[in-house]
């Protein structure tokens, strides 16, 4: 089952609540019936100078089926009229990342600004855009480990 939930009260007070109150936080949306990204939604406002970068937690996690991934992207209007960029190009949050022991599964966006202007989010709205995708396996694929942790927790 594939679904959008707002972080706990728990971690919204580690992270967010000196940007935002916790009832800011809104659930991504498609725009259109045929949208494939569902559309992350600011819970707070920033400015990005050219050659900066900035980590904007979300507020929100995602649970999913053990074959899918959610693929992070900048909305395409971004890239192209402000070259905003994903600090790691595309983000992808596994399964297993969902309520892990670190940050239950909070995602955050990292954005770049490569442009020549400020580039500036307003409180609601929408800076990201995350799109549900399945995969495939090796036939000899003999992955047995566990998640522990948030990010980079698998890097060993």
């Amino acid at each position: 089952m594939r679904k959008f939930e707002v972080i706990s009260k728990k971690e919204f007070e580690k992270v967010l609540k000196e940007k935002c109150k916790y009832e800011d936080i809104q659930l991504p949306v498609r725009s259109t019936k045929h949208s494939a990204g569902y559309d992350f939604i600011s819970p707070f406002a920033f400015e990005l100078n050219p050659g900066e970068t900035i980590k904007v937690p979300s507020g929100i996690k995602v649970s999913m089926n053990e074959d899918e991934f959610l693929a992070l992207l900048v909305r395409s209007s971004m890239g192209f009229k402000y070259n905003i960029r994903l600090c790691n190009q595309v983000g992808i949050v596994d399964s297993d990342y969902y309520n892990n022991p670190d940050n239950e599964g909070h995602m955050f966006i990292a954005l770049k600004n490569e442009g020549d202007k400020v580039f500036t989010v307003n409180k609601g709205d929408k800076y990201a855009q995350g799109i549900f995708q399945k995969y495939l396996l090796t036939d000899d694929d003999e992955a047995d480990g566990e998640r522990l942790g948030g990010f980079g927790s698998t890097n060993k």
